[in-house]
């Protein structure tokens, strides 16, 4: 008996009907790894009221918004700001956690730096993220915070990598 073929790893544009699938990726990310390295008053901030982090630069020319698919889930979400040459944002379903995912979004991210010339990339790490930066290049530049929308203020790591 044949064994089942491990699932790949799809990366392509978001689209506005990704939005309930990203969101749920957003959320489930920040509740299941969020704790370790924040409190539950930083966790809570940390997940958007109205407006979603990811999917609003969905129509900016300057930006690249894409989602990875694992079978027919949408298992992770990544957002770059070219012109700034900033990852925004790269977030993976905590049932995808660890099987590539977040690794293969930001590789798409950096292939569409390197498209646009950019040189260099950098991003504000959670903390509980800066580990997985690294592993895939990034240094660190120092200490920052990053203040939600309620104000509270959550103790991030920015990071840098040469492409």
């Amino acid at each position: 008996m044949a064994g089942v073929a491990p699932l790949m790893t799809l990366v392509r544009p978001a689209q506005a009907d990704d939005a309930d699938a990203v969101r749920a990726t957003f959320d489930a990310a920040i509740e299941a790894f969020g704790p370790d390295a924040y409190d539950e008053r930083e966790v809570a901030a940390w997940l958007p009221a109205d407006s979603d982090p990811v999917l609003d630069g969905l129509d900016s020319p300057a930006e690249v918004v894409v989602v990875a698919e694992r079978g027919d889930s949408v298992a992770g979400v990544g957002r770059l700001h070219l012109d700034e040459g900033e990852v925004i944002a790269v977030y993976v379903h905590p049932d995808h956690a660890r099987r590539g995912v977040g690794s293969t979004l930001l590789a798409h991210l950096e292939g569409h730096a390197r498209a646009a010339g950019r040189s260099e990339l950098t991003l504000v790490a959670s903390l509980n993220a800066v580990g997985f930066y690294e592993r895939t290049g990034y240094e660190r530049v120092g200490a920052v915070t990053h203040e939600t929308s309620d104000g509270v203020e959550l103790d991030c790591v920015e990071m840098r990598k040469e492409l």
